[in-house]
């Protein structure tokens, strides 16, 4: 029977590059979405690979608790958890409002602890589990504009680290991994100049591709990492060495 990967915000670019790969290492891929249905519908059946969607606010407890049990009763379990849901609401931090801070650090951070919840408790009774969890450079190294940003994907791999420890006799793994740039739909939509002064910043000199993403977090799905556990996997092309 296959392992089941649940991948939240499965839709965009690097989660679709994630569900792609898992589907390819023959993982049944389910995805959330919290776009209309009917372009989430649109996604799927562009995709050259099956995956079953559920709708979800991933900043809302209560409808991950509904996720869960309609995923439980269509798959029975859920083997492997990409925390892959994310948004900006950019700002210098004296214009920032609460409700741009608000929606960050619920989208991006109290999303980790609403998924996780759910399937932690059965990911260690079935004795095995991998958690994956996609922060950013930002996070690592802090950015200008991105205070919410950055102290959300800073707590996701605090959040990694200690639940790691918690549950690391149990067969589950904790990772994070911290991608830079990449050349996604909302990175591709930076006005190009400054998209050009953001790649010469990078030394490999470009964007990262989705797909090379996509494979730190397969390794870390895989039964080959299973030794790994607490860790946070900088893919950036070099523009911060931690």
């Amino acid at each position: 029977m296959s392992k089941v990967a649940l991948v939240t915000g499965g839709t965009g670019g690097i989660g679709t590059a994630i569900c792609q790969r898992l589907a390819d290492n023959g993982f049944k891929v389910i995805t959330t979405y919290f776009e209309p249905e009917e372009q989430a519908k649109a996604w799927a059946e562009a995709q050259n690979f099956d995956v079953d969607l559920y709708p979800c606010d991933v900043s809302d407890y209560e409808s991950c608790v509904h996720m869960r049990e309609h995923i439980l009763a269509d798959h029975g379990r859920v083997d492997v958890i990409v925390n892959n849901a994310g948004i900006t609401r950019d700002g210098k931090f004296t214009r920032l409002t609460p409700e741009k801070w608000k929606a960050v650090m619920s989208t991006n951070l109290d999303s980790l602890f609403n998924v996780c919840h759910q399937f932690v408790e059965g990911m260690t009774e079935n004795g095995f589990g991998r958690i994956v969890n996609i922060a950013s450079i930002n996070g690592q190294k802090g950015q200008a504009g991105q205070t919410n940003y950055s102290a959300a994907k800073a707590g996701a791999h605090g959040f990694t680290m200690a639940l790691a420890q918690e549950v690391v006799r149990k067969g589950v793994t904790v990772n994070t991994v911290s991608p830079g740039y990449t050349g996604t739909d909302m990175v591709m939509a930076i006005r190009e100049d400054i998209r050009d002064m953001i790649i010469d910043g990078i030394p490999m000199k470009r964007l990262g591709k989705p797909e090379e993403i996509a494979a730190v977090v397969a390794f870390l799905c895989s039964d080959d990492a299973a030794f790994v556990t607490g860790a946070n996997y900088a893919a950036n092309g070099g523009q911060h060495m931690h």
